[in-house]
């Protein structure tokens, strides 16, 4: 029987877990066509390789990305996994060099997984006085001639901004692939693949989702090369996207240049509020002057904004003087700002760095907060409030 078209504008969810087939025939000439990789198959077979609704969705991300393609995963981390195990050749592997301010779970997979179990040579690039300096970089690379260079266009928690398309330029012209975890900064500031990135990579699970209701991961690209090799790796080890979540995702990207407009916003009346606030020692936000990367990022991201995230740091003569006010902040904002361990969230939500990174950032005052969309007026005055209440 003939199925009836259905006159929706919206992607259907396709929950198969294997696609049906006609006759042995197309079964065999499916398989077949498996083998090439391709993005969006002629026939689908099974949902661990390729899902309808989840192809549906890298559409639009691609469209986001400007690149040739896009692949989703279950979460930020097996879109990593997948861009980095795609490049490794056993034991001719070259080293990677991976910049040392990057998320913290990067950083615990490149040490535990890459470096523990599968004896790749793994290096690590370190700032000075919080900025990433060019000269020394090309030092490096001459030196090590690395493999593969994996940087974040704007880091977590410090949010330093190096100049991610001169390092680009440096490293490609050596010969390294390079990733660009492009989390914090989102299409909207940056293009990494614009400027040369091999791969870029998302977390989807905070801007592109926007609401804390989606854990997802993806890397894009230009090389079908590349792609291919990724499909093949996704494939295999299973890091696919369910389809259910694929089709909320595919909905909520569409709002993502609106919802992170505003958190830029929010997040630059409060890193200025916070810089002028007696009770805080320190404030990092690219946006403001004073920031290492100010220059930097203004020269990447131009006047469309510095991200949706700020750090700070209470003032005290002691640890425990910070700490009691680090506390009391979280407790007198609590109603209307939770602690919540992620970000992009639609509510501005915070974190304690010291409970997350421990001695990495020995400040115990300092708290990571990633601003939110709603009414700035209404986060304003609830952060007022609270430095008021802790004086």
């Amino acid at each position: 029987m003939k199925r009836k078209e259905i006159n929706s504008s919206r992607i259907p969810v396709y929950r198969d877990t294997g696609f049906e087939l006609s006759d042995a025939e197309t079964a065999s000439g499916a398989f077949r066509q498996e083998t090439e990789n391709k993005r969006e198959p002629d026939l689908y077979i099974y949902s661990r390789y390729r899902n309808p609704t989840v192809v549906a969705a890298e559409a639009e991300i691609m469209k986001l990305e400007g690149s040739a393609w896009a692949l989703l995963t279950q979460s930020g981390m097996s879109a990593i996994d997948t861009a980095l195990s795609i490049f490794q050749r056993g034991g001719i592997t070259r080293p990677w060099l991976f910049f040392s301010e990057i998320y913290g779970g990067t950083i615990s997979f490149a040490e535990s997984i890459l470096k523990k179990r599968r004896g790749l040579d793994i290096h690590s690039f370190v700032p000075v006085n919080e900025s990433y300096d060019l000269a020394m970089f090309k030092s490096v690379i001459s030196t090590l001639n690395p493999e593969l260079v994996y940087i974040e266009t704007i880091s977590n928690p410090m949010l330093i901004v190096p100049d991610v398309a001169g390092i680009i330029k440096i490293a490609r012209k050596d010969g390294s692939k390079i990733i660009v975890d492009n989390t914090f900064a989102t299409p909207f500031l940056w293009k990494p693949l614009e400027s040369g990135a091999d791969i870029v990579i998302h977390s989807a699970t905070k801007y592109f989702s926007g609401h804390g209701n989606i854990t997802a991961g993806v890397l894009c690209g230009n090389d079908p090369g590349i792609m291919k090799d990724a499909i093949e790796y996704r494939k295999l080890v299973g890091h696919m996207l369910s389809a259910d979540d694929a089709y909320r995702l595919h909905s909520q990207i569409q709002t993502i240049e609106l919802r992170f407009r505003q958190q830029c916003r929010n997040a630059s009346q409060v890193a200025e509020i916070l810089s002028h606030a007696k009770q805080i020692r320190r404030v990092w936000y690219p946006g403001l002057k004073e920031h290492p990367s100010y220059a930097d990022a203004k020269k990447l991201f131009g006047v469309k904004g510095f991200g949706g995230m700020v750090t700070f740091d209470f003032a005290g003569k002691t640890g425990s003087e910070k700490r009691k006010r680090r506390d009391n902040f979280i407790k007198a904002v609590s109603d209307k700002i939770r602690l919540i361990p992620t970000l992009g969230d639609p509510r501005t939500i915070l974190l304690p760095v010291e409970a997350v990174w421990g001695l990495k950032y020995p400040e115990p005052g300092m708290i990571r907060l990633s601003a939110g969309f709603e009414d700035p007026e209404e986060l304003l005055v609830t952060i007022k409030k609270a430095l008021k209440k802790i004086t």
